[in-house]
């Protein structure tokens, strides 16, 4: 397919980035727009509480060479049901989830499109090689999620050191779109389909403004997210623990029972009594405490909330889509009255 034919568009969730929105616009023009004539820039503001929302419009009236546009949602729902915002629909060839901050470097986009067009790969996804610009807290607790997932996981492998800047053909988008669940682990999200995939090794730089909205409890309930989602393991496990318990048990009883005979009935010591009774009752409140994260879980799943609700589309994007209340796979979308025309309602079931 030759160059002029086929459409790109990068999908930019920001939270509060007034600071990078401009730079990231600039450096896309300078580096992207004379290379990729059909490239779209769709950004979605997840409920940002600075200015990002109105310098993304100021963007979309002046510029003339890249298509621009903002869905902005109605508050803060979190990254990835910013990125299922965009996913829903956008209408391209290929989609690249990017951080605006521009420590997923643009020119590598260049890199993935010739992979995706050249050696016909549908997933081409970015592997960070140096990430001395994280502490070394952030690269250690990273790599462990990685492997604690993938050896959790039976079904689904996510590549270690991979974030979510890649590049994804229509048909792995088309497939992510029809999953519904609402606590989203986009990483895991995006490997689900398979597909034939391939990595390209990069320098993840600094940010070139702002600071990051992430902290380590967000990290943490992000990882625990994934797991959760992905793997029946921590069901399993306990499960097993039990056994091994029951079975110490047993054989801690039938020792009891054989030294009484032969020994005669002892005074049982108050220390070893304790020591039991809190190591048993702290094993029954960690299995209780998985089995409660995941029927917390399934109780967000059987609600089936809109995992996002959109309170404007506007620009290029907007332009495509029909006027007034539009649903889609994931979420709610409210479409000013002067756009018109391509997602509707789903009808009821009788």
């Amino acid at each position: 397919m030759p160059k002029q034919d086929y459409r790109v568009c990068l999908i930019v969730p920001v939270y509060n980035e007034e600071a990078t929105i401009e730079i990231f616009i600039r450096t896309i023009k300078d580096k992207l727009v004379a290379e990729l004539p059909h490239l779209e820039v769709v950004f979605v503001d997840d409920g940002s509480k600075d200015k990002s929302a109105d310098i993304i419009n100021e963007l979309i009236a002046s510029s003339t060479e890249l298509r621009i546009s903002l869905i902005q949602l109605s508050r803060n729902f979190g990254k990835e049901a910013a990125m299922t915002a965009a996913l829903d629909v956008v209408d391209c060839d290929a989609v690249i989830p990017m951080d605006v901050d521009l420590q997923d470097p643009p020119e590598l986009v260049l890199d993935f499109i010739k992979i995706w067009r050249d050696e016909g790969i549908d997933h081409v996804y970015g592997i960070r090689v140096d990430r001395s610009q994280d502490t070394e807290v952030k690269r250690v607790t990273s790599g462990g999620f990685y492997f604690v997932f993938n050896r959790m996981s039976n079904k689904v492998k996510i590549p270690a050191n991979v974030g979510d800047f890649r590049l994804m053909d229509k048909k792995i988008v088309q497939t992510v779109r029809m999953l519904h669940e609402n606590n989203r682990f986009m990483k895991g999200l995006f490997a689900w389909p398979g597909f034939s995939s391939k990595g390209v090794p990069y320098q993840r730089p600094q940010r070139v403004a702002g600071s990051t909205k992430w902290n380590y409890w967000k990290l943490w309930n992000f990882a625990l997210d994934g797991i959760v989602s992905f793997s029946s393991l921590p069901l399993r496990v306990w499960s097993y623990i039990g056994a091994g318990i029951g079975l110490l048990a047993f054989i801690y009883m039938c020792w009891i029972i054989v030294e009484t005979m032969f020994s005669g009935i002892d005074v049982p010591g108050y220390a070893s009594t304790m020591c039991v009774v809190l190591f048993l009752g702290a094993v029954q409140l960690i299995s209780i405490g998985v089995l409660g994260e995941y029927l917390g879980r399934i109780s967000e799943e059987v609600k089936h909330r809109p995992v996002f609700v959109a309170q404007q589309i506007k620009g290029a994007l907007a332009q495509r889509l029909p006027k007034g209340t539009q649903y889609s796979p994931n979420g709610i979308y409210f479409v000013a009255e002067e756009h018109a025309d391509v997602l509707s309602k789903p009808q009821d079931k009788a």
